[in-house]
């Protein structure tokens, strides 16, 4: 289990977000309570860890973070699809692709919190 500085796991902040997206207000108020920082600070600290993500993204680097996965770019190559109510053929154009990995830790931890038939 990924625990945060004061002991707390991932798990039980992200249990305490009620939204069921996890938005950059959620991240800040987790770093601020977690971390005491203020909350202008928090923020800040968010919005440049982002910031440093999706640069070196832009840039065409993968990003792998330690116990919680990689962001991966992929090139696909040009290829031919089919307009599925006319069938007829359409060229799709080579493209980046950004694809997120989990790390084994986070797939476990999501396994065992899945609620069982869910």
């Amino acid at each position: 289990m990924v625990n945060d500085i004061s002991g707390n796991s991932w798990g039980d902040i992200m249990n305490r977000i009620e939204a069921t997206s996890l938005t950059r207000a959620d991240l800040a108020s987790a770093v601020q309570s977690q971390i005491g920082l203020s909350r202008a600070e928090s923020a800040q600290l968010v919005e440049t860890v982002l910031d440093e993500i999706s640069d070196v993204l832009v840039a065409g680097d993968n990003v792998k973070i330690s116990s919680f996965g990689s962001f991966v770019l992929r090139n696909k190559g040009l290829r031919v699809g089919r307009n599925p109510k006319t069938g007829v053929e359409v060229p799709i154009e080579p493209r980046t692709v950004l694809t997120f990995r989990p790390s084994q830790i986070l797939r476990d931890e999501i396994n065992r919190h899945a609620e069982p038939g869910a």
